[in-house]
């Protein structure tokens, strides 16, 4: 019987903002000298540009979808509602995305890799049936900070946050976090914050997660993630 033969291509969808995009690009240069063929899907904003893909990335796929919104909205809507908003209008153009790469590649795709923020890739992972693996940019710290703001009561947080006693308080299971270390601040007003981390978190339905960190200065942080998730939880 003739063996099958394994896929491998990756598929990346790093968010458009350079503190995300370089890690992006490092992991795909790590996974390109494992021997996996790497696409990067991009919108108009923020692209790897010409010269580095060509001198940097020569290996490299990469492929542009069409979206609504430009570079000037992120200066006119701020981060969370950029994040928000790409999201609903990215979901359609990478289905035809990965679709057109399924038939270009002969169903050679892996995975896809996403940015905790890029959760519009999860509709084209379950419609065609692929493993996705979510990739966050930050600290494992951070993670679990959004995992945890992903499930709290927003009217009673708020409330909460307004109580000096309850900010020096430490987060359950978050030691030595305390609620005032929370990254809720600097984003846009706070209840969108929280709206954003309950729609990454609800949408995800990932076989792993890769946090871009070292076990060595967060050990404890990736141990609580790995239990909260209940997957895989690499670093």
């Amino acid at each position: 019987m003739e063996k099958r033969q394994a896929k491998r291509r990756i598929v990346l969808v790093p968010l458009p903002v350079q503190g995300h995009v370089t890690p992006f690009m490092q992991l795909g240069k790590a996974l390109y000298m494992k021997g996996f063929s790497v696409t990067v899907v991009q919108g108009h904003f923020h692209q790897v540009s010409s010269s580095s893909q060509q001198h940097d990335f020569p290996g490299f796929q990469f492929i542009t979808i069409p979206e609504s919104l430009q570079e000037s909205e992120f200066e006119r809507l701020g981060p969370i509602e950029f994040m928000m908003t790409l999201n609903k209008t990215s979901e359609a153009s990478f289905k035809d995305c990965i679709g057109h790469l399924m038939v270009q590649h002969g169903n050679d795709i892996s995975c896809i890799i996403y940015d905790e923020f890029m959760y519009f890739s999860e509709a084209a992972a379950k419609e065609f049936k692929l493993p996705s693996v979510v990739f966050n940019t930050s600290s494992a710290t951070n993670q679990a900070c959004r995992t945890f703001l992903s499930k709290v009561n927003a009217e009673k947080f708020l409330a909460n946050m307004e109580d000096h006693e309850v900010q020096d308080k430490v987060v359950e299971n978050l030691h030595p976090l305390r609620y005032n270390d929370l990254p809720v601040s600097g984003l846009g007003p706070v209840e969108r914050v929280l709206d954003l981390c309950k729609e990454a978190v609800k949408e995800r339905r990932a076989f792993a997660v890769i946090i871009n960190t070292v076990s060595c200065l967060e050990n404890s942080s990736l141990t609580w993630l790995e239990q909260e998730l209940g997957i895989p939880v690499y670093s």
